[in-house]
């Protein structure tokens, strides 16, 4: 008997997520002794995509077809912008959190991108443009979204010695929710070449958080 691989067993199965999720960033950053001035230079990349990602949900909800997805990812919208309270929002969680941690909020949040972070930020802008690729770019990054928080906060930890910190308690309490809702998105009876569009779309995001992460290890010296 045949069995049909579904969308998302496809995306799981792609090997450039497979080797995104073996980054050398990831690896390394357990036993990486790293200043708070290498720790600076993670989180003021960092605020980039997060700080775009509430308006790159939103462009995405503008452009699925069907009221499923749209519910699906507006509940991960909600989420990021706090639930109608802004003081909840991620990125004012984030800010405040890496105040706690010792860290200038002006210098966090108003650090100019390398051209890695500006591409990521870029490619969140096209993918959603329309429904497939913006699908996409949210199954890539939410599947992996915990994994890369996860790296930052124990970079932060190690550089500061804060183990408290409520940016990534947040999101440990909601991601799985957020992979949940990613997954109920994709959307059902697609053509092969939409298949292949959320595909190369996923690929495209895991690519770019890719040459982010590189970047990364490189100016703070994070390796195996």
């Amino acid at each position: 008997m045949t069995t049909t691989l579904t969308v998302g067993d496809r995306l799981d199965a792609s090997p450039v997520y497979q080797r995104f999720r073996e980054h050398r960033f990831f690896a390394g950053v357990d036993n990486a002794e790293l200043t708070k001035e290498q720790a600076t230079i993670l989180i003021e990349q960092w605020w980039h995509p997060l700080h775009y990602f509430p308006t790159f949900l939103a462009r995405c909800v503008s452009v699925l077809p069907d009221i499923a997805a749209k519910s699906a990812i507006t509940r991960i919208l909600n989420q990021e912008a706090g639930g109608g309270k802004a003081t909840r929002a991620h990125e004012v969680i984030y800010v405040d959190s890496m105040r706690k941690c010792g860290f200038d909020a002006e210098r966090v949040t108003g650090t100019a991108p390398y051209p890695e972070t500006a591409a990521l930020v870029e490619g969140y802008r096209r993918t959603s443009e329309a429904p497939e690729s913006a699908l996409g770019s949210i199954f890539a990054t939410e599947n992996t979204d915990l994994l890369m928080v996860s790296s930052i906060g124990k970079a932060v930890e190690h550089a500061t010695g804060v183990t408290d910190n409520a940016w990534v308690t947040i999101h440990v309490q909601q991601e799985p929710d957020h992979v949940d809702q990613a997954n109920h998105a994709l959307l059902t009876g697609m053509t092969a070449e939409q298949e292949d569009v959320v595909l190369r779309s996923a690929d495209e995001m895991w690519e770019l958080w890719t040459a982010f992460f590189d970047r990364l290890a490189t100016e703070t010296g994070v390796r195996v």
